[in-house]
């Protein structure tokens, strides 16, 4: 079973950045596609941002040119910066491998306006 622990939310103000950390368990960040998501309140969960293990990204067109993913692999860590918030991003944040089915605690994101 896969451990998967996000940190890094809070409340910013609109136009101000984020950097969330997913920490995640076994030396599997390197090999497998992964994933940020995110769930605001009332709505549908979605897929935000993802990296592939040749470390090809992609983004949501909602995000693109504000977010970047990246990972240490030596820390079996994943991360997104988000950059130029606005209220829209107000959700709770989530990662995982493609392949997982499960969901960590996420990591509460807030932006005032």
């Amino acid at each position: 079973q896969v451990q998967l622990v996000e940190s890094g939310g809070g409340l910013v103000q609109a136009g101000g950045s984020l950097r969330l950390s997913c920490a995640v368990s076994g030396s599997i960040v390197s090999s497998n596609t992964m994933r940020w998501y995110r769930q605001a309140p009332g709505k549908q969960r979605e897929l935000v941002a993802g990296m592939d293990s040749g470390g090809s990204t992609t983004y949501a067109d909602s995000v693109k040119g504000r977010f970047t993913i990246s990972r240490d692999n030596a820390k079996n860590t994943v991360y997104l910066q988000m950059d130029n918030l606005s209220p829209e991003d107000t959700a709770v944040y989530y990662c995982r491998p493609r392949w997982y089915s499960r969901w960590g605690q996420g990591t509460q994101v807030t932006v005032s306006s």
